[in-house]
C-alpha cells in the first residue's frame, strides 16, 4: 500500500517544534492541507510560513491539548476547512523530571493531562469525523517511554505506558472499521529542544541519553505510516530497549536508575523551573535541540558511542541478573 499524502488534511499537535515541526516540514512537500496545532502562536505561523514555500496548503489553530473543548472545536475547525480530515497527529508532550515526592503534585497531574489526556482528546474529537467518512489515521507518537520505565520522571512514565495501553483497547475497539487505522510511534531519545522546555526539579542540566535520535527521522517515521500505516513503528535501540525491559524488566529499571543517577552526580547545577509545563516558552523552538546531531560528529563515532551504550546496557543486565535477584 502507498498512500498518496498530496491533497490530504493532515492534523498535527505539538507543531511548533521538535519533531512536531519537523514533521510539518517533511509532509509539506508532498503539498497536503496541513492543520498545524500548539500553543506558542507565533513559532506555528513560522512553521506555516516554511510549508507554504514547499506549496502545501496550511492552516495555523493555537490549541492547548489539555482543553478538550479546544481539541473539539480544532477538529471541527480542520474538518471544515479540509472538507474533511485524513490523518491526524499527536505529538504534543512535555517532561518533568525529578525525585517523584519532591515534584509538585500538579506538575505529575500537568504531565499526565498533556501526554496522555490530550491524546484521548485528540482521538475523542476527530474519531466521530472518521467514522462518519469510515476512513481516516491517527499516530500516536508515544516514544520508547511506553516501553521502558524512565526512574525520576514518574509522571512521564505513567502518561506514556498509559498511552500506549490506551492505543491498544482503541485498535481492538476500532477493528469492525478496516479503513480506520491506530499507528503507533516509538522512538528512542530525541534530539529536540524538548528537554530544554522540562519541568525540572533535579537541580541539574538535563540531557538526552544516546543514542539521540534526529526528529527529521521521526518525520520521516511519520510520512511511512502515512503512506503505508502500521500498528506500530520502531528504531533498533527502542527494539533493544523493549526487549530488555521485557525479559528482566526489573534488571533493566535498576540499571536505569543507577545510570540517571550517576549521571546527576556529574551534571552541572541549574535552577528549577517548570519549564513549558504550565505556559508557553520563547526559546528552543526549532527542529533540533542543542545536542550534537547526525552530521556534527563522524558517524563511525557516533555509531561506536551508541553501540557501546546499548551494549554497556545489556552487559549490566546480564551481570546483575547473576548477582541480585533484586
Amino acid at each position: 500500500m502507498n498512500r498518496d499524502i498530496t491533497g490530504k488534511t493532515i492534523v498535527i499537535t505539538g507543531a511548533s517544534s521538535g519533531a512536531g515541526r519537523a514533521a510539518a516540514v517533511e509532509l509539506a512537500a508532498s503539498r497536503p492541507s496541513l492543520v498545524l496545532a500548539g500553543r506558542n502562536t507565533v513559532s506555528l505561523e513560522e512553521v506555516a510560513e516554511e510549508c507554504r514555500e514547499f506549496g502545501a496548503d496550511v492552516l495555523v489553530v493555537p490549541t492547548d491539548v489539555t482543553d478538550a473543548a479546544a481539541m473539539k472545536k480544532l477538529a471541527a475547525t480542520a474538518h471544515d476547512w479540509g472538507l474533511g480530515i485524513d490523518v491526524w497527529i499527536n505529538n504534543a508532550g512535555v517532561l518533568a523530571a525529578g525525585d517523584f515526592d519532591e515534584t509538585p503534585l500538579e506538575v505529575h497531574n500537568q504531565v499526565v493531562a498533556t501526554n496522555l489526556l490530550g491524546y484521548m482528546s485528540g482521538v475523542h474529537a476527530v474519531l466521530p469525523y472518521f467514522k462518519q467518512q469510515r476512513h481516516g489515521i491517527i499516530i500516536n507518537n508515544i516514544s520508547i517511554g511506553g516501553y521502558l520505565p524512565v526512574p525520576y520522571g514518574a509522571g512521564y512514565t505513567a502518561s506514556k505506558f498509559g498511552l500506549r495501553g490506551f492505543s491498544e483497547a482503541l485498535k481492538g475497539e476500532l477493528s469492525p472499521w478496516p479503513e480506520i487505522y491506530v499507528c503507533d510511534l516509538f522512538p528512542h531519545f530525541l534530539n529536540t529542544p524538548g528537554i530544554l522546555h522540562a519541568g525540572n526539579y533535579t537541580g541539574k542540566v538535563l540531557k538526552p541519553a544516546p543514542p539521540v535520535q534526529d526528529p527529521v527521522k521521526v518525520a520521516r517515521s511519520i510520512a511511512a505510516l502515512i503512506r503505508d500505516p502500521k500498528s506500530a513503528s520502531y528504531t533498533l535501540p527502542s527494539l533493544i530497549f523493549k526487549a530488555a525491559h521485557t525479559v528482566f524488566p526489573g534488571l533493566t529499571t535498576k540499571i536505569t536508575g543507577m545510570v540517571i543517577r550517576k549521571y546527576f552526580s556529574l551534571a552541572e547545577p541549574i535552577a528549577r523551573t517548570n519549564g513549558n509545563l504550565f505556559n508557553t516558552v520563547d526559546y528552543g523552538m526549532s527542529t533540533k535541540g542543542v545536542f550534537p546531531a547526525a552530521g556534527t560528529i563522524n558517524k563511525a563515532r557516533r555509531k561506536a558511542t551508541a553501540m557501546g551504550f546499548l551494549a554497556g546496557f545489556a552487559i549490566g543486565i546480564y551481570l546483575l541478573s547473576k548477582g541480585s535477584s533484586k
